[in-house]
Parts: C-alpha cells; sequence; structure tokens
C-alpha cells in the first residue's frame, strides 16, 4: 500500500526556508514531515489527547445578571438643540 505524500501551502522549511516546498504524511501512527529541496526530515507521535477548551464568556455557562441597576440609554439628536 502506496502512503500519499501532500504538499502542504504556504509552509516554509524551518532548515532552508524554501516555500511550498514540505510535504507530509501518515503512517503507523506518525505523522512525517520532508522539504524536497533540502534534507530537512521529521517524525512526529500522533497524540490523540485533547487539549482543553480556553474558558471565555462565550463558553461559560451563563449565570444570573450583575444586580447592578439598570438605567436606561439616552439618545442625543445632534440636530436638535435644548
Amino acid at each position: 500500500m502506496t502512503v500519499k505524500k501532500r504538499f502542504i501551502a504556504g509552509v516554509v522549511c524551518p532548515r532552508c526556508a524554501a516555500m511550498d516546498r514540505i510535504r507530509a504524511w501518515e503512517q503507523h501512527g506518525v505523522r512525517y514531515r520532508e522539504c524536497v529541496s533540502c534534507d530537512f526530515f521529521e517524525q512526529l507521535p500522533i497524540e490523540d489527547d485533547v487539549v482543553e477548551e480556553l474558558a471565555t464568556r462565550v463558553n461559560q455557562d451563563s449565570e444570573a445578571p450583575a444586580t447592578e441597576e439598570i438605567q436606561p440609554v439616552r439618545i442625543l439628536d445632534p440636530g436638535k438643540r435644548h
């Protein structure tokens, strides 16, 4: 079985700084990258560990709004003078 090696668009080689010369593939649970312009080669294990999502105001459980006094907004008409 032949493994498909795919070029990664926009990636710069860390060794020779050539753009669009890195190709990548996965085989037997290992991710490989190599440059076709120089002899750069890298292999990385594929990790299934899921990184926890950063806590933001959007993904937090909403609580009751603060008990501050709510004040109406007064819209001013720039053409009108008091």
